[in-house]
């Protein structure tokens, strides 16, 4: 009897018949393919035994692979006869609908959906409702791969039902729900799986939960099925009242854009994203949370043209169909649209999570033609749709270079950094023998690409064993500071690994200048080299090692013009040794590259030729060189009036035939050395390395102090100092954030916890033998005028100042073996013949820093206002720990710290050592603009020449001033009482007006004042805020 007449009488128990005329006459000489809509009317059967029957034989089919575009198109009836009044019938189909489901081949999942998509409708019985979410969840052991691509269809109907009134739904949508954050495949946000969905079904839980990812570190790619999880969540976020959950939302969907690799798995989400985040950033009040969302805008525009431009062959089952049909040839046999359209949703399914081998399309495809074509002639045609398939999803790849280097890297990987994620998924080649400049602005990561190479720590690169790879830096770590030049060398493990001698060592450093009778010894501590000469021993300590690879970071960093010709004749030279270069040089990049790699948008693209011939292609990678076309801003506060300083052109820090020499050399490093600086100085000094020009820097700071001559700076005089290695500033505050930073080092009512700790400020046994020598002090009696001597010792200086009547200082005292403050004052004078010198320098610190705090309150929105004016976003400034952030950052924060209390004079040794060219432009711009002086050391003669008129050359010790010395004699105008901060910002961002210091009354203006002021208290009328000051001051109150 065929299937068709025994569907006609179909009973419980016919099953076992059915299935076995199948398997062994197939589903077209069987009938199966015929008759499959009889059998599907019998399911749905409002006769109770027929509908069991009916529901029996689909589950039983459900066993023969062959014939699944045929049984599956049962799963409708079994859901539909969920709602049965009879239990029979309910549990048949709930065995039914979870037999299909079960058995369907993983890759045919999607053509279950409409079916369970269909019985979800809020319209629908609950009964029906809840077992069609069963079978989703069930999807994720069967299936989780295919599920996790189904993820953007499904997400939004089982959300939907998790709002449901009827508790059964909402608990099986829950499950659901549970069930497909399993499959979501992204190790970064799988631990927050039941975070999301709890915000699902608690609204008012989003804020928290938006908080928690906003802390995650996005690692891996992301796909569409986490971004299908997510996405709801993060439209909800957008959508919250508090500005911080929006900003947060803005930020998430920034990071997680950058990791997204195939444009086609955000397009879905693109539509829902992008008008809920442009409304935010043309409607949100907060200046920063509207930059973020704005920049989020940005990332998901890109990214939308991306996908615009990609060919989208994904779940379009239209191609398919049309080479399948072309390939399997015409077929009119009942049942064969069925197969097609089967196969062509197994075949996108495949292609959509690139399963291409040809036994897997024979294993999931083939079989589906094997009884109308033939098993043979399936599979030779589907081998065919999977050529085609291919093609369709072939990206073409930009044609490789034509050189026959060898090649000694082809690699692609992921790189982050603390929790910030650098490059992702991207791609790099390396050809013997090229030399290669490295691109990207400050944090991009490029120290961070170079150190991973030189660890072993690129997926990927060649094992350091297999080609050597050599790091070369400067930095000399403090432990090894001690050490001669040569041992420093010779104790490197990779020096002892190859077992070179200390003749070799010491030859090879010759070769770079390390000699007996130069300017550095090889046998004198590396401590006593200067910057320049650092970077050439490091260079030394790299030749040794033969590299096949050499990466060199800022190779030219505090180098003189002559020493930088040297490495790029060197660099040149090596032609088979391959080297990766990060410099802000551009004649280094010009002259020795060829081929730049620019990293951006978390990828690295490779580009022929030098850096002149990359700017050609991208010209707003001009920024990376020139200063002019920096759009970056830093704006530095300008320093206020110095009490008895009218003249701009007046010294407020002088060196007086100085000579220096350090403890472990014979010879002076400075000779008879005499300079000033005044708010109108703009000096940059200049010289060979070794020649002397940080040590006099040092002098003139009172780092440390010279043996001959004298260092005057104005008491009143606040001066900002950024050090050759500026990053011994920062050091010891690795675990606090930039902003807890600068509040913890000015805490102390402005006072510059950093400025205190100098040699200049520490007492000499000599000053301490004179403080404790008792010293005849004179007292006039104020009522008889009778003059007496006591033998007095001081005690300590409590911080009070006061001019007297011949307009010197006094300073306030507490005299030895007193427990309280006298309130005595003593003259400048007699406390220098004392011992107190230094201590009256650091009085007069104190009150210089205090005044430069009294018009910026040190809360945490003025430092992050002051640190984006440096050029460090709040993102990097408040939220991040300095130990996260890059060489560009730190020396931001460097100098943002020096100039919190407006310094009036500003010294920075080498400031162009790890800033990009942006930056570097944006420093030039803000030190054109300041008000106070400047005086800088720098080998960058763009730099200096651009800002200094005026140019002090050291040479061997011996200063030389060129250029226009007189120019701040030039510049000997009256100080412009405008520089004062007119505005500030409190803790709570409330922005008030600052007034400026008041005017000195003349004798006559305070008489005529104390007059007007008590008629008015005598007349019962109210006071301003400065007139009760007054009041107070003069007792008239």
């Amino acid at each position: 009897m065929s299937i068709v007449s025994k569907l006609e009488k179909l009973s419980l128990g016919d099953e076992p018949s059915i299935v076995d005329a199948v398997k062994s006459e197939g589903v077209l000489k069987s009938g199966l393919a015929d008759s499959i809509d009889a059998l599907i009317a019998k399911c749905d059967s409002k006769d109770a035994t027929e509908a069991i029957a009916g529901l029996s034989t689909a589950a039983a089919l459900s066993g023969v692979a062959e014939a699944e575009a045929f049984w599956k198109d049962c799963l409708g009836a079994a859901l539909n006869q969920c709602k049965s009044k009879n239990a029979g019938v309910r549990k048949a189909a709930g065995a039914t609908a979870t037999a299909i489901c079960e058995n369907i081949s993983p890759f045919a999942m999607k053509s279950l959906l409409p079916a369970v998509f269909g019985s979800l409708p809020v319209e629908k019985h609950w009964q029906i409702r809840t077992q069609a979410l069963k079978c989703l969840a069930l999807f994720a052991k069967t299936a989780p791969k295919q599920l996790g691509n189904a993820l953007p269809e499904c997400v939004p109907e089982i959300t939907a039902c998790m709002w449901d009134t009827k508790k059964q739904v909402k608990v099986a949508a829950t499950a659901a729900m549970k069930a497909a954050c399993d499959v979501i495949g992204n190790k970064d946000i799988e631990h927050m799986t039941d975070k999301i969905v709890v915000a699902v079904n608690s609204p008012k839980e989003v804020p928290e939960i938006m908080h928690k990812m906003a802390g995650v570190t996005f690692v891996q790619s992301v796909e569409s099925p986490a971004l299908a999880m997510v996405v709801p969540l993060l439209i909800r976020g957008l959508r919250e009242k508090k500005t911080a959950t929006k900003r947060q939302s803005a930020v998430i969907i920034e990071n997680m854009s950058k990791l997204v690799d195939n444009p086609l798995d955000a397009a879905p989400f693109l539509p829902l994203l992008l008008p809920a985040l442009e409304t935010n950033a043309s409607s949100i009040a907060d200046p920063e949370a509207r930059d973020v969302t704005e920049r989020a805008v940005g990332q998901l525009k890109r990214l939308k043209a991306l996908a615009d431009k990609a060919v989208n062959v994904r779940g379009d089952t239209s191609k398919l169909e049309a080479s399948l049909r072309k390939n399997m040839g015409d077929n009119s046999s009942e049942g064969y649209d069925r197969i097609v359209a089967h196969a062509a949703v197994i075949s996108t399914c495949m292609m959509d999570l690139h399963f291409m081998e040809d036994l897997q399309w024979k294993k999931n495809v083939a079989i589906c033609f094997s009884a109308y074509i033939g098993a043979d002639k399936a599979e030779a045609a589907v081998e065919k749709v999977r050529e085609e398939a291919e093609e369709m999803m072939d990206v073409p790849e930009e044609e490789d270079e034509d050189d026959d280097a060898e090649e000694l890297c082809n690699c692609q990987f992921t790189l982050a950094y603390g929790t910030k994620i650098l490059l992702h998924n991207t791609k790099m080649k390396l050809k013997r023998g090229k030399r290669y400049g490295l691109l990207g602005g400050n944090d991009s990561g490029k120290t961070t690409l170079m150190r991973s190479i030189a660890n072993n720590q690129v997926e990927g690169f060649p094992d350091t064993s297999e080609v050597r790879t050599v790091f070369v830096e400067s930095d000399i770590q403090g432990e090894q500071s001690h050490l001669s030049c040569v041992d420093y060398v010779f104790m490197d493990p990779k020096i002892q690994a190859l077992g070179c001698s200390k003749e070799e060592i010491t030859a090879v450093m010759a070769t770079v200048g390390f000699t007996e009778d130069g300017k550095a010894k090889p046998f004198h501590a590396v401590s006593t080299l200067s910057g320049g000469w650092r970077m050439k021993l490091a260079l030394a300590r790299a030749m040794l090692q033969k590299a096949d690879i050499l990466l060199l970071d800022e190779p030219t960093n505090h180098l003189d013009v002559i020493n930088v010709a040297w490495v790029k004749n060197y660099l040149n030279s090596l032609t088979s040794v391959t080297s990766i270069i990060v410099s802000h040089d551009s004649g280094l990049l010009n002259d020795c590259c060829t081929h730049i790699l620019q990293i951006e948008n978390l990828k690295l693209h490779t580009f022929k030729g030098n850096l002149d011939e990359f700017v050609k292609v991208k010209p707003q990678a001009r920024a990376y060189f020139s200063f002019k076309e920096s759009k970056l801003k830093f704006h530095f506060p300008q320093p206020g009036p110095i009490e008895g300083v009218k003249s701009k052109g007046k010294a407020l820090m002088k060196m007086s035939k100085c000579t220096f020499t350090y403890p472990v050399n014979k010879t002076p490093t400075l000779f008879d050395i005499s300079v000033q600086v005044s708010l109108s100085s703009r000096v940059a000094c200049v010289g060979e390395n070794g020649a002397g020009k940080s040590t006099m820097i040092k002098l003139l700071v009172g780092e440390i102090e010279p043996q001959v001559g004298d260092v005057w700076k104005h008491p009143n005089a606040r001066i900002a100092y950024v050090a050759q290695h500026a990053f011994h500033h920062i050091e010891s505050h690795l675990d606090k954030t930039p902003n807890e930073y600068i509040r913890w080092r000015y805490a102390n009512n402005g006072e510059d916890k950093e400025s205190l700790v100098k040699v200049s400020m520490v007492f000499t046994p000599e000053e301490e033998k004179l403080q404790k020598t008792p010293f005849a002090i004179q007292f006039t009696d104020a009522e008889t005028g009778k003059i007496t001597k006591v033998k007095k010792v001081v005690g300590e200086l409590v911080g009070g100042r006061k001019t007297n009547k011949s307009k010197e200082y006094e300073y306030e005292i507490r005299y030895a073996g007193s427990t309280v403050d006298s309130g005595e004052y003593l003259p400048a004078k007699t406390l220098k013949k004392m011992g107190w010198e230094k201590a009256m320098k650091a009085v007069d610190l104190k009150i210089a820093q205090r005044s430069g705090l009294y018009v910026r309150p040190l809360s945490t929105k003025n430092v992050e206002k002051h640190l984006e004016d440096c050029g460090l976003q709040a993102e990097f400034g408040t939220h991040y720990r300095m130990s996260a952030l890059s060489g560009g950052q730190k020396v931001k924060v460097v100098i943002a710290a020096a100039m919190w209390n407006q310094p009036h004079i500003l010294i920075l040794d080498e400031p162009t050592n790890y800033l990009d060219r942006e930056s570097l432009g944006a420093l030039a711009k803000a030190i054109e603009e300041f008000d106070g002086g400047v005086v800088m050391i720098t080998h960058n003669n763009e730099f200096c020449s651009q800002l200094c008129p005026e140019t002090w050359v050291m040479d061997a010790g011996h200063l030389e001033t060129k250029g226009d010395a007189e120019w701040m004699l030039k510049q000997d105008t009256k100080i412009d009482e405008s520089q004062q901060i007119t505005e500030v910002t409190d803790a709570a961002g409330n922005v008030s007006k600052v007034k400026g210091q008041k005017k000195k009354l003349s004798k006559k203006e305070e008489k005529a004042l104390t007059k007007r002021l008590k008629a008015k208290i005598k007349n019962g009328e109210p006071l301003d805020t400065d007139e009760e000051e007054f009041a107070f001051e003069k007792d008239l109150l």
